[in-house]
């Protein structure tokens, strides 16, 4: 494959290997090297190579075949109901046929409608007729068009030492609540525009403020001034959660100054603590 890959298309190639080579490790995940993807030329492998090589063969097979490449696909290969519909989550239905209605966690009721797609997820919901759902690259595209946070910015962001999900923002205010696995830490950082409050819900914190080492227990809570160095660990055996209150005159996530960090982040410009 490589090689009539280098013969047929020796640009979309290059542009993979340096995509590879500037690739980061990212909790589970390896992320490729954006700006090389963009770089490469939009090709399928099928145009690219498949359809141009001497070096394939093709062998006739009876089988049942989906990519699942869409809601009504995904609709198409699961078990149905005698309705015809397909329901995950916090559903409730009456006088609903052929539909796939999906919930992250909200309850959605549906009355009297067939043939949708709908989905509800904590970030957004997407109702859809069936014959219509491809169509979704169009509100993809109109995503970008304005700019809307929702198309790269998710409720919950994993983290190596856990995950905080948003749950409130307002013109001076965001609220989050954190989660840190047992054993694990924050990195050692400074916020200079933002002050925070800290609440403690389940399980103990020891928090590093200033020159000060502190355990917080559930039901206590801690206030963190704006431009002093602080850390939150875990030191129990169960996870940690707690409330966040920032409050300032900008909060954007790129407000952070890592002075220490146990996952190697220091040095590395990051979005998201």
């Amino acid at each position: 494959m490589l090689t009539e890959l280098e013969r047929l298309q020796p640009t979309l190639l290059e542009e993979c290997k340096m995509a590879l080579s500037l690739a980061q490790n990212d909790l589970d995940f390896l992320r490729l090297d954006s700006k090389a993807i963009k770089a490469r030329p939009n090709l399928s492998i099928d145009y690219a190579v498949m359809e141009h090589t001497p070096h394939a063969v093709m062998i006739p097979v009876d089988m049942e075949w989906s990519d699942v490449g869409s809601w009504d696909a995904l609709w198409e290969i699961s078990n149905k109901t005698e309705t015809g519909n397909v329901t995950i989550g916090d559903v409730i239905t009456h006088n609903v046929h052929n539909s796939y209605i999906r919930s992250q966690n909200q309850l959605v009721s549906v009355l009297g409608l067939e043939n949708l797609i709908v989905i509800a997820t904590e970030d957004a919901i997407l109702i859809a007729d069936k014959k219509h759902v491809h169509q979704i690259k169009n509100i993809v595209e109109e995503l970008k068009k304005t700019n809307r946070q929702e198309l790269n910015i998710h409720k919950r962001t994993y983290r190596p030492w856990g995950y905080y999900q948003n749950i409130d923002l307002g013109e001076r205010f965001q609220v989050k609540r954190i989660m840190v696995k047992p054993g694990a830490k924050t990195s050692t950082q400074i916020h200079y525009h933002r002050a925070e409050h800290w609440v403690v819900v389940e399980g103990t914190a020891k928090v590093i403020r200033g020159n000060e080492t502190l355990l917080i227990h559930e039901n206590e809570s801690v206030y963190l001034p704006m431009g002093i160095k602080h850390r939150i660990e875990n030191p129990g055996k169960i996870a940690l959660h707690f409330i966040e209150v920032q409050s300032g005159s900008y909060l954007g996530e790129d407000d952070i100054v890592r002075i220490e960090d146990a996952y190697g982040r220091v040095s590395v410009p990051s979005f998201s603590d």
